[in-house]
């Protein structure tokens, strides 16, 4: 009789499961993105950041900005150990529907097990921002996706205001809000969570709004002729410009990665300028499309890749995709308008054929820099930046599926398959000296 080692007898049984949630990539995935073979657990926690200003709530004639106590709901995925036939979590959230219409509410099957025992400790620490108006709900596909592959994984829910209804200040306010999440956060987990993590071994990842977010409390200055200096309530973000008191607030110490998909910040002028982008020393992992409708991929990404020279980066660019390069497939819920699948999908690109490239591409740039995995730069350090004019000439017998070995035996950037890596665009660029 074939004994099955208990972790694969888990595994084995929630394989149909596993082919349903986003956070477990197809068959035509690059060879990184396979979910790992680590059970994962889920779990919120809610922490109140005390005495903060109330940027939504200000009084418009006198511009007077009341404290609160500022409620955080975060979502923790982690290593567990998983029981057969225990049930998986469904997530739930909503997004603003179409002017005037009310939010639409959804559901999404995952793969984690709510409150499941902790498998281990000393994980490394990935903290996650997600866009302008969004929750954690929408990127699953990346945060169970990374917890079973040894990572504890923290999502915070931001609370962004309705922004088709809001005032230009009040727009404005996750620009203040964004950073000091952020590090609040990341010092309050490192307490928190004991010896579940390694507290030295911390990264960030943030989309859109969470870009900026990461890119900031990753290490980049605030430039105080920034563009949302002065439309931030109250005067607020003066507090945590470059140079000003309030400056380290809005820093996560010791950060050993940041990862920012359509980061928001360099449009229409940056919220750091080149002073504030060479402040960050962390490797830096840049993902947008060049047809970015909400971000500006020149004055975005592109530019971001130029200005942080002290940083070793790297920036993924898918050629024709729009801003939709970060989100779940679209669930079901949000498929009766244009309007609702557009917060998910891309009009181009197929969202598991992005995501499948996001989370290789990511778990390469995790490996290196948090688990000292050296090996892994062969996927990062491809042979030619432009993906179309890679080549196999794989050996007579090779499978079709089978993954590019990368250099010297093939330019076909290492770990993609046949005929499945045309569209992109991989730089990397050394910290000046």
């Amino acid at each position: 009789m074939k004994i099955i080692p208990a972790f694969l007898a888990v595994t084995f049984a929630m394989m149909p499961l596993f082919a349903q949630v986003p956070s477990s990539p197809g068959v035509d995935a690059p060879e990184l993105a396979r979910i790992g073979k680590g059970g994962v657990g889920f779990r919120s926690i809610e922490i109140i950041h005390k005495d903060q200003p109330d940027l939504e709530n200000v009084d418009p004639q006198s511009d007077t900005v009341n404290q609160i106590d500022r409620q955080l709901r975060v979502d923790i995925w982690y290593p567990a150990n998983i029981r057969k036939r225990a049930k998986a979590a469904t997530y739930h959230g909503s997004l603003w529907g179409e002017p005037p219409l009310p939010s639409v509410s959804f559901s999404q099957k995952g793969m984690a097990v709510e409150r499941a025992d902790p498998d281990g400790g000393r994980h490394p620490l990935v903290i996650v921002s997600h866009g302008y108006s969004n929750n954690p709900a929408v990127m699953t596909w990346l945060t169970e996706n990374l917890a079973s592959k040894g990572y504890v994984v923290a999502a915070i829910h931001h609370r962004d205001p309705n922004p088709y209804i809001a005032s230009p200040s009040k727009r404005a306010a996750p620009n203040f809000y964004r950073p000091i999440d952020i590090a609040f956060v990341a010092g309050e987990l490192r307490a928190r969570l004991g010896s579940q993590i390694d507290p030295a071994n911390i990264a960030l990842i943030g989309y859109s709004q969470g870009g900026y977010g990461v890119i900031t409390a990753g290490g980049a200055t605030l430039d105080p002729a920034g563009p949302n200096v002065a439309l931030v309530a109250g005067g607020m973000l003066k507090n945590l410009v470059r140079g000003s008191v309030g400056a380290s607030d809005i820093k996560v110490p010791r950060v050993k990665a940041v990862i920012a998909l359509a980061p928001a910040g360099g449009y229409p002028k940056s919220a750091w300028g080149a002073e504030g982008l060479s402040a960050i020393s962390a490797p830096l992992l840049l993902i947008q499309g060049d047809q970015d409708p909400v971000v500006d991929y020149k004055t975005g990404a592109l530019a971001i890749f130029n200005g942080a020279t002290s940083s070793d980066r790297y920036l993924l660019t898918y050629r024709q995709a729009g801003h939709s390069i970060a989100l779940n497939p679209a669930p079901a819920e949000m498929r009766n308008s244009v309007w609702d699948i557009d917060w998910f999908e891309d009009p181009i690109w197929r969202q598991d054929r992005i995501i499948g490239i996001n989370l290789h591409f990511i778990t390469a740039f995790l490996a290196i820099h948090m688990k000292g995995e050296q090996a892994m730069r062969t996927y990062l350090d491809v042979p030619v930046a432009e993906s179309d004019i890679g080549e196999w000439n794989a050996p007579a017998g090779t499978p079709w599926g089978a993954y590019s070995p990368g250099a010297p035996e093939a330019t076909l950037w290492k770990g993609f398959q046949r005929r499945h890596a045309p569209g992109m665009e991989l730089r990397h660029a050394q910290p000046a000296k």
